[in-house]
């Protein structure tokens, strides 16, 4: 049998963090502290070469006791909440950063996508890129030169070839990222988030190019919050929770114990964000009464959110995503389409968000909240995750298919004898 192209064995990784510097109130506590700083500075550069115990108050595990085996020709996706390691995981992988415990095994050339133009230096050309990333991965320059073309077309920036990567657009660095990763020829692609990034004419592009990498028998890990590509392109889906693996098999199942890790009590205090806004709550009402789960599908639910601004912002992206129990993303919605991008001064705020009566089936719904700032970035986007069951009577028992329920109003009527003859 062919050797497994990654091999992950009791994997951790630890970061030490910064603490609280303690401040000397009085000259000889000052006099002190400056006399024993040099020997404080050398034990913290000490503890930089070690691993230490797991109740020292300046480190923390990014990963820990992480060990799984991916085939050749496994295209596997790797999911979690925001801060659970996932990124952290790749970059151990890419041997950008070294495991502190564990090991690593790759049976393969490496090639990885973990941020916008990763690799890329932006004094050179898109030419002198593209072949300097192929030289890092181990490439002869013959191998660059027969999948030249090929990459600068999918990237669509043959006008600015030879123009210097710093005067290029995120989009089209994130193209011609894309592009060499995924044409070069190395056995094991490691992409993190890259269909993110881009318009919706260019991420279908990817999602094609990723069908065709996986048929082509290469190994592919894939990290992505998008569960509908983790279900659609991946045969395998790993769950990393804290830092270590909590599931590991059938995509569509792993994605159904990925999406059951919901906020039960949203919010029980007042989370900030970046220091411009705080979330206050987050709650649905029906008739005037908060629900906390269940809701009448055939009714209109209100959803709440309380929230100061700290700061004041303008091009603010405040709403949330809505999915179904498989993971499908049915549409996200942003309170712009009511207050527009204009500045928000600092105060309290309500956002109300109204959903009409049989917008959806009976069944289980998440939303997750989404706060950002337009074209600079997101503030949160996932962290807070809640659950909504639509139940109730219905007054007859007919079922209908479909994401949606029955929008729209129907008018039944009998013509008269004159209608009839018309």
């Amino acid at each position: 049998m062919p050797e497994p192209a990654i091999i992950v064995e009791s994997l951790g990784k630890q970061y030490h963090i910064g603490l609280k510097e303690s401040r000397q109130d009085t000259l000889l506590k000052s006099a002190g502290s400056w006399l024993v700083s040099p020997l404080t500075n050398f034990r913290q550069l000490r503890r930089l070469s070690r691993v230490d115990s797991d109740d020292a108050e300046d480190i923390i595990w990014a990963l820990r006791h992480v060990s799984f085996t991916i085939d050749s020709g496994q295209v596997v996706g790797i999911i979690g909440r925001n801060g659970a390691g996932k990124s952290t995981l790749l970059k151990v992988l890419s041997r950008i950063t070294p495991p502190s415990e564990g090991r690593v095994i790759l049976n393969g050339r490496v090639s990885s996508l973990l941020e916008v133009g990763t690799g890329f230096h932006p004094e050179l050309t898109g030419r002198e890129n593209v072949y300097l990333n192929g030289t890092i991965l181990g490439m002869r320059k013959t191998e660059v030169d027969r999948k030249f073309d090929e990459i600068v077309a999918f990237a669509e920036v043959e006008k600015f070839i030879d123009t210097p990567v710093k005067r290029y657009s995120s989009g089209m660095r994130v193209r011609l990222a894309f592009a060499v990763s995924a044409h070069l020829e190395s056995e094991i692609l490691l992409v993190d988030e890259v269909l993110a990034v881009g318009d919706a004419a260019f991420q279908e592009k990817c999602l094609r190019t990723m069908d065709g990498v996986a048929r082509g028998g290469r190994t592919v890990l894939l990290v992505s919050h998008n569960m509908q590509v983790i279900q659609r392109l991946c045969d395998r889906a790993i769950l990393i929770q804290g830092g270590q693996v909590v599931d590991d098999g059938d995509p569509a199942g792993v994605v159904e114990t990925y999406l059951q890790d919901y906020t039960r009590d949203p919010l029980p205090e007042p989370v900030t964000f970046n220091d411009q806004l705080r979330m206050k709550g987050i709650s649905f009402m029906q008739d005037g009464y908060v629900v906390s789960e269940l809701a009448d599908f055939g009714k209109p639910l209100e959803i709440c959110l309380r929230y100061d601004v700290l700061e004041p912002i303008r091009n603010l992206l405040l709403g949330f995503d809505i999915f179904s129990s498989d993971g499908t993303h049915i549409y996200r919605t942003y309170d712009m389409l009511a207050e527009g991008l204009d500045y928000r001064e600092p105060g309290a705020y309500e956002s109300i968000y109204e959903l009409p009566g049989g917008a959806f089936q009976a069944g289980a719904y998440y939303m997750e909240l989404v706060i950002g700032v337009h074209r600079h970035g997101w503030l949160t986007r996932g962290d807070i995750r809640l659950k909504l069951d639509f139940g109730g009577p219905r007054a007859y028992d007919v079922w209908f298919p479909g994401i949606m329920g029955p929008l729209g109003a129907w008018q039944v009527h009998r013509p008269t004898v004159y209608e009839a003859k018309q």
